[in-house]
């Protein structure tokens, strides 16, 4: 894996989780990595903080801003934006990690909590997008290459995906729309945009607490989606831009066979695929 030292990498959502794991592979490599999230304090539940997942980058070997961030919060993400540039001379990567999920009917969701599931996903991936933009645009300007990682799925517009959750649906395939529409906007500029996506469910506490802790059996840790994304961030030109990236895919087109280490229990003989995904 190539080497990121001096490459600053903006993830948000990543107290916990892919974020997590996405910012502690990237210390491993050397990156500086802002880690943005709303988790400043312990939760009672929920293990990690912006702090602690900071400590754990710089043990590993790279350097760690925390930053606590909405990301629904426009003026907050400038600020955060800002902020990382002071620390480390700008931004060369952004992962859109952060995520509300609610797998429910639309009979059954109350137009508050779709306005909380847009305004993550959908809205706060374009307003981060846009508050980085001319930082990787110099990125890019400065022989670094820049990329925008979104965690969202392709496009399956099959009835059986469009027809369990509308609200989560929208969300998730407006992260994936944005991100192709941005593909194209910053072509020209040199800024690579892609989604990625796990093949498998992912051992996460939105899996845990949120759906079904029988499906952490049937999952893959967050260790797969964190070297595909490093797989990503390592290219340096646009070969990814454009495309909507499954992790699993793409490990095994750079060579990876042995995919039983990611297992969250190792004695699974069957895994969960993730949603929108039929092969």
């Amino acid at each position: 894996m190539k080497n990121l030292t001096d490459k600053t990498i903006f993830i948000t959502g990543s107290s916990r989780g892919i974020g997590r794991e996405i910012a502690i592979e990237c210390g491993k490599q050397g990156a500086n990595v802002v880690i943005a999230a709303k988790s400043a304090e312990p939760h009672p539940k929920l293990p990690g903080t912006i702090h602690t997942v900071a400590a754990e980058v710089e043990a590993a070997g790279g350097q760690a801003l925390a930053i606590q961030l909405d990301v629904r919060d426009e003026a907050g993400v400038k600020a955060a934006m800002q902020q990382a540039v002071a620390a480390f001379g700008g931004i060369d990567v952004l992962v859109n990690n952060a995520s509300a999920i609610s797998l429910t009917s639309l009979q059954d969701t109350d137009i508050k909590r779709f306005d909380l599931i847009h305004e993550i996903n959908t809205r706060g991936s374009l307003v981060c997008a846009k508050a980085a933009m001319p930082y990787l645009i110099d990125s890019k300007n400065k022989q670094q290459q820049a990329h925008i990682i979104t965690l969202s799925p392709p496009l399956n517009m099959a009835s059986h995906w469009l027809k369990p959750f509308i609200p989560y649906t929208m969300s998730k395939y407006g992260m994936t729309l944005l991100t192709l529409g941005l593909a194209e906007e910053l072509r020209e500029q040199g800024v690579s945009c892609s989604t990625l996506w796990p093949q498998t469910a992912i051992a996460t506490a939105a899996v845990e607490f949120a759906l079904d802790a029988n499906l952490l059996k049937q999952s893959r840790t967050p260790k797969i989606m964190a070297d595909a994304a490093l797989a990503v961030i390592s290219c340096d030109d646009m070969t990814y831009t454009g495309q909507t990236l499954v992790d699993e895919s793409l490990l095994r087109t750079l060579g990876t066979e042995d995919f039983d280490v990611y297992k969250y229990d190792p004695s699974a003989t069957k895994l969960m695929r993730d949603l929108y995904l039929d092969t």
